[in-house]
């Protein structure tokens, strides 16, 4: 049961480690956008709202992300988001 524990432990870090080398993303239309956020629940709410409060609606992306293994989330029975807005130019 421990080395199972441990082998969660190490897949959910390396997760947590490459979901930090994502940045940004180029859309179909050659549009960049950044990533302001990484998570859920109340934070994600309050995040989203302000990003759409300085940058409007229509410059804010929300994309849900595969929870699995992030015991937290499972718990509780929540999804976990990366909040996009689109570069200023």
């Amino acid at each position: 049961m421990i080395v199972k524990v441990m082998v969660k432990r190490e897949t959910i870090r390396k997760r947590i480690a490459r979901e930090k080398l994502v940045r940004e993303r180029i859309d179909e239309n050659g549009e960049k956008w950044i990533k302001k956020y990484f998570g859920g629940g109340a934070h994600f709410v309050n995040w989203l709202e302000q990003y759409k409060e300085v940058y409007g609606e229509k410059n804010v992306e929300i994309e849900e992300m595969d929870s699995r293994g992030f015991s937290c989330f499972e718990k509780g029975n929540e999804k976990m988001y990366r909040i996009w807005v689109k570069e200023r130019k």
